[in-house]
């Protein structure tokens, strides 16, 4: 890779909760590690054996030479439970942290003691100074529970003047809209790079699920196209690592300082969309 280049190449995982899930994202996560990420993150669970989960999963993955950034959310937390937690990270020599508001809890779950994420970036500025490379989240599309953009692009600025490094985006497959957002936070008066989210696209009902869910739009024209594949999963993979791939050779052309991919913890599109950009060479 050049050495002047400094972007950063990334992936995801979230923490399994059978053997058999340990044993497939041990598979995936030493086949991508093979093409040398920049890091891994890992999802964070909230309750007491999901955060365990959490924590296994880093350990697994700096057991395969990863550098890890576990997510950390505040929501249905505590301040001395996230306290345990950056100390154990910390003693761990973790060195990057995914700082997140985490989903509220449904009915009358407990919100936790920081409601927001700038919140708990300035917590964990607070605990431990500069020790780690804070992540924050962004979304180009808007947060589904912003009022409006405007408020959305104020509260990403609130998180990165808490004391955030860098960001991570939400997945889309509208680059127009990752640049537009990109525009604003630099007028904004902010400058942090902000590293677009990359789903690769396996499976439409899934896909659909999980865009409905998170706010993250399916254009038209790619619904449309992913559904007339019907059950010919082959021919929907193909189409959709072509259209992903574009994807990311026109964010990075523009200037995007990396991709991160969402994995499922599945190494086999993420991998194949790495060697398409020509990724595996360069690093």
């Amino acid at each position: 890779m050049n050495p002047t280049d400094t972007r950063n190449f990334s992936f995801e995982f979230f923490p399994p909760k059978t053997d058999d899930g340990r044993a497939k994202l041990r598979s995936t996560a030493g086949e991508l590690a093979a093409l040398s990420p920049a890091f891994a993150s890992v999802t964070f669970g909230a309750g007491g054996t999901a955060r365990d989960g959490t924590l296994d999963a880093v350990l697994m993955l700096r057991e395969l030479g990863l550098s890890v950034a576990p997510h950390l959310s505040c929501v249905g937390s505590t301040r001395d439970a996230l306290r345990l937690l950056l100390a154990e990270y910390r003693a761990r020599d973790v060195r990057r942290i995914v700082a997140l508001r985490g989903d509220m809890p449904s009915g009358w779950g407990e919100i936790g003691e920081l409601r927001h994420a700038n919140e708990l970036v300035e917590f964990i500025r607070a605990e431990t100074g500069d020790w780690f490379h804070i992540e924050v989240a962004a979304y180009p599309e808007t947060h589904p529970q912003a009022k409006s953009p405007r408020d959305d692009l104020t509260r990403f600025v609130d998180k990165v003047r808490a004391g955030a490094d860098s960001a991570i985006t939400q997945y889309f497959y509208n680059a127009d809209a990752y640049f537009r957002f990109v525009d604003a936070v630099r007028a904004a008066g902010v400058d942090v790079p902000i590293v677009p989210g990359i789903m690769p696209i396996t499976n439409y009902t899934q896909l659909a699920r999980f865009s409905d869910a998170c706010g993250a739009e399916i254009p038209r024209w790619l619904r449309l196209a992913l559904a007339s594949h019907g059950d010919d999963l082959a021919s929907l993979r193909a189409f959709g690592l072509d259209v992903v791939t574009a994807l990311c050779e026109r964010l990075v052309a523009g200037g995007a300082p990396g991709l991160h991919f969402y994995t499922l913890n599945g190494a086999q599109a993420s991998a194949e969309i790495w060697r398409r950009l020509g990724l595996a060479r360069q690093r």
